[in-house]
This record gives C-alpha cells, structure tokens and sequence, in this order.
C-alpha cells in the first residue's frame, strides 16, 4: 500500500509540470499561429493617371502596428503609402500615382502590401509582404472626336451633340455649369454617342461646350465644341394679384397655413417656395428617360388654340398697386375652350401624372433622350405613368387647377428638366437645322423621322394672339 500511495505521488508531481509545460507550448503555439494583418480592401486592377488608390488592412489580433503600399515595376520599387498614424485594428490607406513624378509607364506592374501588427508572438514576425496584387498601368486618355453639333444656341433654347470616345467608361457634357448625360446612338460599330443640350433662359456669356470622357483606369479628356451663342430676349408683364384670386388659392395650395398668416404672405410662400420645389420635381422627373428617340417629326401644338402667356417671361406681382414679387413663367400658356382636349405634343411614355405643386394636375411624357413635355393645371386626367401615348392622342383636359387664373394649359418643353421655348419644337425648319443637320453631318441616322435640311424649308410660326 505505502508503495502505491508513492507511486501516485510521484505521478502526480511529474504529471502537474508536465501538463504546465504542454500549456505553455500550446499558449506559445497559439500566439504563434495567429494570422497576421489582412488585406480587407483591394487595389484596383486598373490604374491611370493619379487614380485614387485606397487599400484596406485588418489585425486579426492587436493592431496594424506599421503598413507600406509599394508598386512594383521593371526592377525598380516605388513607395506608395505608408501607415503613420497610431496603431488601429483597422486601417485605410490612400495613394495616387502620378507617373510623371514617379517614372511609372504603361504595362504590367504589381502592387505590394506590406505590414506587421504589435500582437505579440514567441517569435518575432518582422513587417513582412502580404499581399501581392497584379495590375496594369494605363497612362492613356480616352480619345474624343466631336462628329457633329448644333452651330447655334440660344438661351432657353435646345441644340445637339454627337460625338465618339474611344475606350470611355462614362461620358457627359457640359454646357456652363451644366451637366447633360449622353447615349449610345447608331450602329454599334461606330461608337458614337449623344446629347441633347439645354440653355437657361438666363445663360449668358458663349457656352463653353465641353465633352468630358473617362475611361476605366480614371483617365480624363475634354474636348471644346464650337458653337455660337445667339442672344434671345424674353418678354415682362405685370400680374396684379386680387384679393379674390388668393381666398380661392392659398387655402387651397398652403392647407397647412397658420391662422395668423395673411393671404398674401401665404401667396408669397406658394409663389416662391413652391415654385422652386416645383423646379426641382421636374428635375428629377427629367431623369426619367429612355435612351432612344420615341418621337417622331415635328411637335405639335393643340388645334385652334393661342398663346396668351409667353416662355421665359419675367412677370412682376402687384397688390393694391406696389410690385411685392418678381417671377419667371417657363412655358406657354394656350387657351381655347374651356376643358378643351389635351393633346400629347408627340409620341412616348407618360413619367408623371398628378398634383405637382403650383401646376395643379400634370401629365409630363417622355419623348427619350431626356427631351419631355409638361401638360399643367389639368381639369382631368386620362392617363396613368407608364402608359405609350401616341402624338395627338388625348391625355386630359384643361382646366384651373394649381395656381392658375382661368381655364387654360400650361404647356412645356423639357430637356433634362430644364424648360425650353416649346417654338423651337413646333418647327420643323428648326429641327432640320438644328437636330438632323448635326446626325446628317456626323454620319449617323436621322432622329425622330426628320431629314436633313432641304433648301425651301421655311419655318412654321406658332399660333397665337397678338399683344
């Protein structure tokens, strides 16, 4: 028995260390065997002139203690971006390449990640490669050929711009200080590309028109277009606003109005606020467009109406004789009967149909492209978004809704949200000229079934009533 019981002493005090000493080893195994940092965040595989470079890093343990981005190329070694800042489990590191600087040319490279965390390991793990990323540097801008444009433009006024951009990711205008989408147009194997373009009514200075094209890599070209900026001026006219007119209106547009607010303050918020939301809305319904012409000819105004409002018109409000607002009316505003029938100017998809604001009840219709018209103060309306409307088919009625005095149609024309003179569109002249001149001279198909200019076209003047 006293044997045993030693025995079992004895094991017991070699077991006890021995299992110590199989933890340690393990502890230390552990420790050791923890992965170090991780790229979470790739570079890209494609890289330009001063592309943005961001690459992300991970600690699986403690922190990205030290980190440096090098590109690898021809033998020689180019540091990127190195980790400065306090160890964190997570960091973004950013670079550029800017060949000129750096002596980078176009052809195969590698971008290298090296880093190293402060987690502590038996054996020390110095900084250290982790990742090895293949890329190709492309130092090449895309190359843009202007094919054909409308030579002149006018504020408040549309023109064209055809174009090609060989191996562009994403091309746009730019007029001034706007910016205009373009579309793949024609037969696939030329590449070209267009834009439909809009002047403000108050642009003013000669429109630097620009085509702006970027390819995968992040390399960047612009290109000047000519063209010549005919100057246009808008009418002004003076409203005087009743005290009828606004207990039937700003209830009815301003519900939510204090009961302490007059009508006429309520007037300015509507006449203001309201119609700069309006604005904006159309904005954004002017983004809502197909990518093919679905209009065919010259646009049509509704039979036997005139025009008794005119576009871009600079209208002054009066009350009991003192001016107490300044506004501009986009549009023409056409009356004949009362509820006459509405037609669609021409043919397309309906974007929007209902309230907007100040407009009462609108129908706006999508010719493609981002061209579109706007049909206001609706007393009904026949059509619902999504519906195909054929040019001269009815979409509603007039009538007073919105902000309106009297019976009429507020009637639009816009390009990408922003109104033009419905005039240009009414005459088929002007489209010649300035639409189908263009793609003739461009070599590309004609747009909307209309033709190159033939020599005794003579434009075809808007009906409306003198002033």
């Amino acid at each position: 028995m006293r044997s045993r019981s030693r025995f079992k002493s004895l094991f017991v005090l070699v077991l006890i260390p021995l299992l110590a000493a199989v933890g340690v080893v393990a502890y230390f195994a552990w420790r050791q065997s923890v992965r170090g940092v991780q790229v979470t965040a790739p570079p890209p595989s494609l890289i330009g002139h001063k592309t943005p470079i961001r690459i992300g890093l991970q600690a699986a343990r403690g922190n990205v203690a030290e980190a440096e981005v090098r590109l690898l190329q021809g033998g020689k070694t180019t540091v990127l971006a190195k980790h400065t800042g306090a160890p964190s489990p997570r960091v973004e590191m950013g670079a550029s390449i800017d060949p000129s600087a750096m002596g980078v040319r176009e052809g195969e490279a590698v971008i290298e990640v090296w880093a190293r965390d402060d987690f502590w390991r038996p054996l020390r793990v110095d900084e250290r490669t982790i990742a090895q990323f293949p890329v190709k540097v492309d130092l090449t801008p895309p190359r843009i050929e202007i094919l054909g444009a409308t030579p002149y433009i006018s504020p408040g006024g549309a023109g064209l711009i055809a174009f090609r951009a060989a191996e562009a990711a994403r091309a746009d205008v730019r007029v001034g200080n706007q910016s205009f989408p373009t579309f793949p147009y024609g037969p696939a194997d030329k590449g070209a590309r267009l834009a439909l373009i809009a002047l403000p009514h108050d642009f003013s200075g000669n429109p630097p028109m620009t085509v702006s094209a970027v390819d995968e890599a992040g390399n960047s070209a612009t290109r000047t277009v000519p063209a010549e900026l005919k100057p246009r001026k808008f009418p002004h006219d003076t409203i005087e606003i009743k005290d009828t007119l606004l207990e039937a209106k700003v209830p009815e547009l301003l519900p939510q109005r204090p009961p302490a607010q007059s009508l006429l303050e309520g007037f300015l918020i509507i006449n203001r606020e309201q119609r700069r939301q309006a604005e904006e809305e159309k904005r954004k319904i002017g983004s809502k467009t197909a990518d093919q012409a679905l209009w065919t000819g010259a646009f049509v105004q509704p039979r036997n109406t005139k025009v008794f409002a005119n576009f871009a018109e600079r209208r002054t409000y009066t009350y009991q004789g003192k001016p107490i607002d300044t506004q501009v009316h986009f549009g023409y505003d056409l009356a004949a009967t009362k509820h006459m029938p509405v037609p669609a100017a021409n043919s397309g998809v309906v974007v929007f149909a209902g309230p907007l604001m100040i407009y009462g009840n609108t129908v706006v219709v999508d010719h493609g492209l981002g061209l579109q018209s706007l049909y206001a103060h609706l007393s009904s309306i026949g059509v619902k978004p999504g519906d195909k409307v054929e040019k001269g088919q009815e979409i509603g009625r007039s009538g007073t809704t919105g902000f309106a005095i009297g019976d009429h149609l507020h009637y639009e024309v816009l390009v990408h949200g922003i109104s033009v003179t419905p005039l240009e569109w009414w005459d088929s002249k002007w489209l010649r000229d300035r639409i189908a001149k263009p793609l003739n001279d461009a070599g590309l198909p004609a747009m909307g079934g209309v033709d190159a200019p033939a020599a005794d076209d003579k434009p075809a003047p808007a009906r409306r009533r003198a002033r």
